[in-house]
């Protein structure tokens, strides 16, 4: 059986993807730090996110034992009819829940939501499994806490790059702790599922940085919790997965979705033509289109009974 990659890709207007490709052919290419010294310039020259109108809350929660900050965005037209809880991306080593503060104010008005941003611990400085450790606690937290904070038990849970491959890890985790049936789904865009470098886009990253920095120290990177493809896949709840035609981690997305579907769950994937790693972080027509494909879907998520 053959199949041709035109087949799977999402329905979009020929303009926004004549658009995505003339923005990609005009920006640099860049790359990831090659060192923790290249790292600490990194974050020092990354400038500050944007603020959010109405700003976040800004909170530390309990759970498991462990302590961990989040950014809480409330909808501004009433209380919230679900709680999305977001792990932002940075190769695990960049980044902060600040980073997605405009993304999730806009995603807590426009679907009457609560939103919760993970500032998980960084690698080089807490390796794995520093930053599933405390994406696990928020997890933890909004479904021992959730009704009582926010009026409302009903989770979701999406991540974007290495949020996504730590959403899913947690979402294993609770799963093996009997409590993922809280969560209605996983919105997960183009999450890093390999760190072993034994698939196809995990050789295409053996080399890079990140992986040295997050799980150097550990000798079968195949586990689950560091590589969620190796994993027992059965009994999460439904999941989207979201990543671009042009992306080095597309034939991992490809097998993820064939093996969570495999495994009996609910899964949609969907790929963006013309669109690399990261895609929805750029401003180009088709981000925005896929952004509010990823809304139209956590919506009918949350409203199911």
């Amino acid at each position: 059986m053959r199949f041709a990659l035109e087949a799977l890709l999402a329905d979009v207007p020929d303009e926004q993807v004549a658009e995505a490709r003339a923005f990609y052919r005009s920006r640099v290419a860049g790359r990831g730090p090659g060192s923790f010294e290249e790292l600490k310039e990194a974050r020092a020259r990354k400038p500050e996110p944007r603020a959010a109108v109405p700003p976040a809350l800004e909170e530390t929660v309990e759970a498991a034992g462990a302590r961990v900050p989040v950014r809480i965005f409330l909808p501004s037209s009433g209380p919230p009819r679900a709680v999305y809880l977001g792990i932002h991306g940075g190769g695990f080593y960049m980044g902060s829940a600040a980073q997605g503060d405009e993304r999730h104010r806009e995603l807590a008005d426009a679907l009457r939501i609560a939103v919760v941003g993970v500032d998980y611990r960084l690698a080089p400085e807490h390796p794995w499994p520093a930053a599933p450790d405390d994406c696990e606690a928020a997890a933890r937290w909004l479904v021992d806490e959730a009704e009582a904070h926010f009026g409302t038990a009903r989770l979701v849970i999406g991540g974007s790059s290495a949020g996504a491959t730590l959403a899913l890890a947690t979402l294993l985790r609770l799963r093996d702790r009997g409590v993922v049936d809280r969560f209605a789904g996983a919105a997960l865009r183009f999450g890093t599922w390999d760190l072993s470098a034994r698939t196809p886009a995990g050789r295409l990253i053996a080399d890079e940085y990140f992986l040295q920095a997050y799980a150097g120290h550990v000798a079968d990177r195949t586990l689950p919790d560091i590589s969620p493809l190796y994993a027992d896949l059965s009994g999460l709840p439904p999941a989207l997965l979201v990543v671009g035609s042009e992306d080095v981690l597309l034939e991992d997305n490809l097998t993820l979705a064939g093996r969570l579907s495999a495994a009996g769950n609910d899964v949609e994937l969907r790929v963006y033509p013309a669109s690399p790693h990261g895609f929805t972080g750029h401003p180009t027509a088709l981000a925005a289109t896929a952004l509010d494909g990823v809304n139209s879907w956590l919506h009918d998520r949350i409203s199911r009974p």
